[in-house]
């Protein structure tokens, strides 16, 4: 006999029935993909803007997350770069200041084991991780990814590599592998997510590309450029040639890395994983091709008259701004455009927020969670980040920087006459050096006085150092 209290009691059951998938949807764990190009500048995607460089899938990204339009590296190289992005922490903190040399590394330099990174964390909670690609950031044995949360590495440790035919280390033994690098890398990234496909993972790509040298390439990356009249920049004193061929062969090296992209994002597409996994790309720094008639990065050197001159270390915006698209389904809304700065100082405490893992106290993360922003959430924000850049490897510079919206400061410690100051509202080029003028000596003293309170708060060795020559 069917009664009221049968009809209570599986209305109640139709209840729980439909509640359990809601409930399972919010503890099942996300995936994560994230995507690390090597000296790739923001203005080198077309989602941001270039009409001449094609970019599809990183486009594709950007309309279905979110793209930040003012996101940075505190260093514009690569070893200081890549411990920021995996530790929360700048470079001096974890004693990197400057790209790892060979020699550096044969000497004992790397990323310190006992520091905290996102990858040992999320490995800790469960999940499988692997990085595929460039490491740099120690070759001895107590600095490899194996030993720093990572279950697999599949690539190289040090800072190059061929763009075909690599040396690459694959389960434990190194050897030169025939094909293209971009393709090689990501042939194993797609194995690794198949072979994780039922668990959570964190899969890391780093490629090599688009960093000189930037080809060969396979046909189907070169062919579209091969007739390309690229727009460069409009500056007096570079080869206008030289420029144009370097500006085709690096996207091509750009296009090598988005075709891969592409099947990345067709795996997650083919195993049902894309509703639940968080895909993030960037590169380590920006990059100049006759921007400020330089070549290359923080480290790039003057090329007027088509021949390479010295380095100019520099912080420039160009060497500085990286591209930040986060795909997060279901949570970032498709085609929003982040303005708030941010840094990578803040991908570890962000990272861990969209895992739903708490950030450990004991890490001492430098950045900020940025999960509001992706939310669309409404929240007060920083209006200044920091720099530093200490080169020594084919050259000496001591650089710190302070950037606002409007404003940014570059100092040149033991050096005479090469401080900047540019008002980045009415020249966001940074082409007119204002440091001496004297009418804006009130902001820069302010900037000043900012810049080394920042300094104090890091214990910044630099600082310590003048302070003691001062005694």
């Amino acid at each position: 006999m069917f009664t009221p209290r049968c009809f209570v009691t599986l209305a109640g059951l139709c209840l729980l029935c439909l509640a359990a998938p809601t409930r399972a949807a919010e503890t099942e764990k996300w995936n994560l993909v994230s995507i690390v190009t090597d000296d790739q500048g923001a203005w080198a995607l077309g989602c941001y803007g270039n009409k001449d460089c094609r970019t599809p899938n990183m486009d594709r990204l950007a309309r279905e997350g979110a793209r930040f339009l003012n996101a940075f590296t505190p260093t514009p190289v690569c070893s200081p770069s890549r411990a920021s992005m995996l530790c929360g922490l700048y470079g001096t903190q974890v004693g990197i200041t400057d790209w790892i040399a060979p020699k550096e590394s044969d000497a004992g330099l790397g990323l310190p084991p006992n520091v905290r990174t996102w990858p040992k964390i999320l490995h800790q909670h469960g999940y499988r991780t692997a990085l595929v690609g460039k490491w740099h950031l120690g070759t001895q044995s107590c600095f490899h990814p194996t030993k720093n949360g990572f279950d697999h590495f599949f690539g190289f440790l040090g800072g190059g590599n061929q763009p075909m035919d690599p040396v690459l280390e694959k389960e434990g033994q190194t050897r030169k592998i025939k094909g293209s690098l971009p393709d090689l890398l990501t042939n194993d990234a797609l194995q690794f997510i198949e072979e994780n496909k039922n668990r959570p993972f964190a899969l890391l790509v780093h490629f090599r590309a688009p960093h000189l040298p930037y080809g060969p390439v396979p046909d189907v990356d070169s062919m579209p450029f091969q007739d390309l009249d690229p727009a460069i920049p409009s500056i007096r004193g570079i080869d206008v040639k030289q420029v144009k061929d370097w500006t085709r062969a690096y996207y091509a090296s750009i296009h090598s890395v988005d075709r891969n992209l592409g099947r990345l994002l067709a795996k997650l597409d083919a195993l049902e994983l894309t509703k639940k996994t968080i895909v993030i790309f960037t590169s380590d720094h920006g990059y100049n091709i006759g921007h400020h008639v330089l070549h290359t990065k923080g480290n790039g050197w003057w090329i007027a008259g088509g021949i390479a001159g010295p380095k100019r270390p520099n912080m420039w915006d160009t060497s500085i701004r990286v591209p930040l698209l986060v795909r997060w389904p279901g949570v970032v809304k498709p085609g929003r455009e982040i303005a708030e700065m941010v840094t990578f100082l803040d991908l570890a405490p962000s990272i861990l927020a969209m895992l739903n893992m708490a950030s450990p106290s004991e890490a001492k993360w430098q950045g900020q969670d940025f999960t509001p922003l992706l939310r669309g959430r409404n929240i007060s924000w920083r209006d200044t980040i920091f720099g530093q850049y200490d080169l020594h490897n084919g050259g000496l510079a001591y650089m710190r920087m302070i950037r606002t919206n409007k404003w940014k400061l570059v100092r040149h410690h033991h050096a005479n006459g090469l401080d900047e100051l540019y008002n980045l509202e009415n020249d966001p080029g940074e082409t007119r050096n204002l440091y001496s003028a004297a009418q804006h000596a009130a902001v820069r003293a302010q900037l000043q006085q900012r810049l080394t309170a920042w300094q104090k708060s890091i214990n910044d060795p630099l600082l310590r150092e003048e302070q003691a020559g001062e005694k």
